[in-house]
């Protein structure tokens, strides 16, 4: 068990930093649910759709591409490193110069024309976010856990800090006898685009913090080497994009797609995007969980109790997922008010969220056979039918059942492709998960859910108290059967 605490060890300090972080950050989300309209909430959700999409192919696939060929005995002088940081930074400036013609015509065509002016500073926050993901990802594989950490959480402090500066401080002081330095950093005009401009500074401080990792370009860049790591890296590009489209399209096509007029759209857009929010625990974890586990899986894959271990940490994995599917779905009574009563009306998207979140979370375990084999191709096909499977699943039932068409779409986008990485993983890299018991966990935490469903109705004590009740049974039921395991491994 000693490789596992040390894998949660590393996984509690990236989870810690981002839950930390995205706490703060999700403050955000009462700040600005309050403070705007549901239809301008859309606007800003859409924004961050696209740039899920567009943050993929700045990158490249390169990450993951740097964890596969850097340089373990000569760290000081990684050439993997320097030449994934050229291609970047070489992509992301033409990107900017792109964006900097063409921000008017891209805005006409966002049917944003009276606002060019959020094109471009999304284009630069999005080109300072794939210049940082290489550094990134430098600290994790140098296990430099802590200076992660706290770079970002000073950059999500910048963000929130800056938020609320612009968006609740200003327009008061505004509006009660301003003093002579407001005008020089505070316009009225610009209302919702003060959220992107504090992104912007907080991206910006970010890349200041990471200008000793940008040292690394003195290495030089190797052409054989590029060749080398575009052939496995590409692929990883397609699986990133596919895996955008599955968790952001949703968001870019109700627009489009719901049957009502474009402020309506809009507005369902809006309470869509804050009630996926609350998903937002599953996804710190498996992103604090990813952090941790992909220099891992690569660092003790010759080890050869590697798949043992694999098989450990998937259901760990599970185990822990489960628990946030519950903390969040049964005391979801409380969760409700972190956002505006105008939102909470699709609450119900919330426990298909995290559901789907959980089995995203599963492919991320199981996809270590395609990175291993060095078979991201076989794994990009994955992740293309998972997208192909999610346009059309949201193409058909929006126009049906709005965005609880998409809320299942998402669901059985990623459900299939656990199940599918799951089969060729038992053909190419074959490790023995524990599939009884891990859907055992999920079925039994789908089970408590939908008792609390029934039971409320007859309840006639505190809500908190049925949640309290059914958390607990749960945690029980994982202490007696995970208590033999545990106790093996203090051993």
């Amino acid at each position: 068990m000693g490789i596992l605490k040390k894998l949660a060890s590393q996984t509690a300090i990236y989870g810690l930093s981002s839950i930390f972080a995205r706490f703060l950050n999700y403050l955000l989300v009462p700040l600005l649910t309050y403070s705007f309209s549901a239809q301008e909430y859309g606007v800003v959700s859409e924004f961050y759709a696209y740039s899920g999409f567009l943050s993929v192919l700045l990158l490249g696939g390169f990450e993951t591409g740097y964890f596969r060929f850097r340089d373990k005995a000569n760290p000081r002088h990684d050439t993997a490193y320097s030449t994934a940081l050229w291609f970047v930074l070489l992509v992301n400036g033409l990107f900017f110069l792109g964006v900097f013609f063409a921000d008017q015509t891209a805005a006409t065509a966002l049917n944003y024309a009276s606002h060019p002016e959020y094109v471009l500073w999304f284009g630069l926050i999005l080109a300072l976010d794939a210049l940082a993901a290489l550094p990134f990802a430098r600290l994790r594989a140098e296990e430099r856990a802590f200076r992660f950490a706290f770079i970002k959480l000073l950059e999500i402090a910048v963000t929130v800090g800056l938020t609320v500066f612009f968006i609740v401080y200003c327009p008061k002081l505004y509006a009660h006898n301003p003093p002579p330095w407001l005008v020089y950093v505070y316009s009225p005009h610009i209302g919702l685009g003060y959220v992107f401009i504090a992104n912007l500074l907080a991206s910006a401080c970010k890349a200041l913090l990471l200008l000793p990792q940008l040292a690394g370009l003195v290495w030089g860049f190797d052409h054989r080497l590029f060749a080398r790591m575009w052939r496995y890296s590409a692929p990883m590009m397609v699986i990133g994009f596919a895996g955008i489209i599955n968790e952001m399209l949703d968001r870019a096509l109700l627009k489009y797609l719901l049957p009502y007029d474009y402020a309506t759209n809009m507005q369902m857009l809006g309470v869509y995007s804050a009630c996926y929010k609350l998903s937002v625990l599953m996804s710190l974890f498996i992103q604090a969980f990813r952090y941790a586990a992909e220099p891992f899986f690569f660092a003790y894959a010759d080890k050869n109790d590697a798949r043992d271990v694999y098989a450990k940490v998937l259901k760990f994995f599970v185990i822990f997922c489960v628990a946030i599917f519950l903390l969040v779905t049964l005391y979801l009574d409380f969760f409700q008010y972190f956002m505006g009563a105008e939102f909470r009306t699709g609450l119900g998207v919330v426990p298909i969220l995290l559901l789907a979140n959980l089995f995203l979370g599963i492919y991320v375990n199981l996809s270590i056979w395609y990175k291993l084999t060095d078979r991201t191709l076989m794994g990009a096909w994955v992740s293309i039918s998972g997208a192909a499977l999610t346009i059309g699943l949201n193409v058909w039932w929006i126009p049906l059942f709005g965005y609880m068409g998409s809320a299942w779409a998402t669901l059985a986008c990623y459900a299939s492709m656990a199940a599918v990485s799951y089969l060729l993983g038992r053909r190419f890299y074959p490790v023995a998960y524990p599939l009884v018991r891990i859907l055992g966990y999920i079925l039994l935490g789908i089970g408590l859910s939908v008792t609390q469903v029934y039971l409320q109705p007859y309840w006639a004590w505190p809500s908190w108290l049925l949640a309290s009740a059914l958390m607990g049974e749960y945690l029980l039921v994982v202490a007696l059967l995970e208590q033999s395991p545990l106790r093996r491994g203090k051993r």
